[in-house]
């Protein structure tokens, strides 16, 4: 049991901060992108950055076979120069889990932006500064709480992933099995002591990721 619940909470934290890492870059991006920036296609952007969020997690997952199996449009030429394949391994649920958080990161950061003052930003543009200069001085500091508000929600969401995390990389006990996929797997075996512990501490870790980002969005504001 103990060796069960140690490797599920190991696997899941790697697979869970390493998806973090990548929404914490790509999603700041995005979220600048979108929020003060206007083009054509800007709407089907939101669209395809938001549709993991209402699509079932196994559809999800069906897609990233799609693109990442070792048949699937991306996936396919890797394996055959590299022999290689995101299946099975952790860093395929880590794919998974960032596909699955990216739109919270990206919506909770975007209204951050969006939020702050227009006025400020002109002035920072009338003496002279750049856009990068206007982004690091001005958006950025007034905008860090809703980001880091919505880099731990997704970081909360990657770690409780479930559907796409199981298409694409299985449940491979100590290779790809996460907590909430130990949970579903104890629970199908009748191992109710292991399914309990393995939620309890699930429930815990969420929930504390949970309060700090309430409080890191309380100091947005402050």
């Amino acid at each position: 049991m103990t060796e069960t619940l140690f490797s599920a909470l190991k696997i899941s934290l790697l697979v869970a901060s390493t998806a973090t890492l990548m929404i914490a870059v790509f999603g700041l991006f995005l979220a600048y992108v979108l929020a003060r920036r206007d083009f054509r296609g800007k709407h089907l952007l939101d669209a395809l950055i938001t549709i993991p969020m209402v699509l079932p997690p196994t559809v999800v997952g069906y897609f990233l076979v799609v693109l990442l199996g070792r048949e699937g449009v991306i996936g396919g030429p890797l394996y055959r120069l590299t022999g290689w394949s995101f299946v099975f391994t952790w860093q395929g649920a880590a794919i998974a889990a960032f596909v699955v958080a990216l739109p919270l990161m990206v919506r909770v950061s975007r209204a951050a932006m969006e939020s702050v003052d227009e006025d400020l930003i002109r002035i920072s543009y009338s003496l002279g500064k750049s856009e990068r200069e206007t982004f690091f001085r001005i958006i950025l500091p007034l905008s860090k709480g809703g980001i880091m508000a919505g880099t731990i929600l997704a970081f909360a969401r990657a770690l409780g992933e479930f559907g796409a995390t199981l298409m694409i990389a299985g449940n491979i006990p100590g290779k790809t099995s996460t907590l909430a996929l130990s949970i579903y797997s104890a629970f199908q075996t009748g191992n109710d002591d292991l399914a309990k512990t393995l939620a309890i501490i699930l429930t815990s870790i969420s929930g504390t990721v949970i309060y700090l980002a309430g409080k890191w969005t309380k100091s947005r504001w402050m």
